[in-house]
């Protein structure tokens, strides 16, 4: 777990809000080292953690999102954290979450989150495969061949690699059986305060279309991979802190 606060001398831990940091789909907190060493890191104390079977043990019973939110929704009551960044697949965990009784978050980053269907094009690949096993091999099979044009993909390989082959397989599927029976951003949307931090370019069509039609505070981030608090975690850090900063005086204004 990435603690940048606490490294901080010249800050009092305490008196920084918390933001909670959750990876996406096999991925763990390790994707969010690099805002440790940005503006952000100075204004909050940043925890990222990591999800049972994606660097933490696995759970007892079967890795769903249900089952995740429940586990960020008591990580988040501990610290009294009232925001979560949450990348991919893990923006449908920060939702379920935020919405568990008594969870104290209240807004949700969601970098380039699941909104429609056609964003689990990762996890969603799982429910084709009969077994743990035979998925894990086809999905680092095709994340090498990603790899020879997008070198970003070389670190998410590996933490693919070093998941729990069957959290992995569990959760891919339980996040294709909720899309198909709910729509993601509508499920975001009412959970809590969001701001939708993406580059279009990384989005499907359809994701596009849903933002186009539905009002969501979003951000987006110029040439960014789907993987921007690694290879452009500078730019990311001063987007949430931009979003943030009128997030807080818009809901300063709602109560006057």
């Amino acid at each position: 777990m990435v603690e940048t606060a606490s490294e901080r001398p010249d800050q009092t831990v305490g008196n920084c809000p918390v933001i909670l940091c959750i990876g996406g789909f096999g991925d763990n907190a390790s994707m969010f080292e690099g805002l440790a060493d940005t503006h952000i890191a100075e204004n909050y104390r940043l925890l990222p953690f990591n999800l049972p079977g994606f660097g933490a043990p696995p759970l007892s019973g079967r890795t769903t999102l249900s089952a995740l939110a429940q586990f960020v929704a008591d990580r988040a009551n501990e610290c009294e954290a009232e925001i979560i960044l949450a990348h991919s697949v893990a923006s449908i965990i920060a939702s379920l979450a935020a919405g568990k009784p008594g969870c104290s978050l209240t807004t949700i980053l969601s970098l380039e989150g699941n909104i429609t269907a056609d964003d689990a094009y990762f996890s969603g690949t799982a429910a084709d495969y009969d077994d743990p096993a035979s998925f894990r091999r086809a999905f680092l099979d095709r994340l090498d061949e990603m790899s020879t044009t997008a070198p970003i993909i070389h670190r998410y390989r590996q933490a693919v690699s070093e998941a729990n082959p069957v959290a992995l397989w569990q959760l891919g599927a339980d996040a294709r059986r909720f899309s198909a029976k709910y729509e993601p951003g509508m499920v975001l949307q009412n959970a809590a305060k969001v701001i939708y931090l993406y580059n279009p370019e990384n989005c499907p069509k359809t994701t596009l279309e849903w933002l186009s039609e539905n009002p969501m505070d979003r951000v987006v981030l110029e040439n960014a991979t789907h993987w921007a608090s690694v290879d452009q975690p500078e730019l990311l850090a001063d987007k949430i802190l931009l979003a943030l900063s009128f997030t807080e005086k818009r809901s300063l204004n709602a109560r006057r």
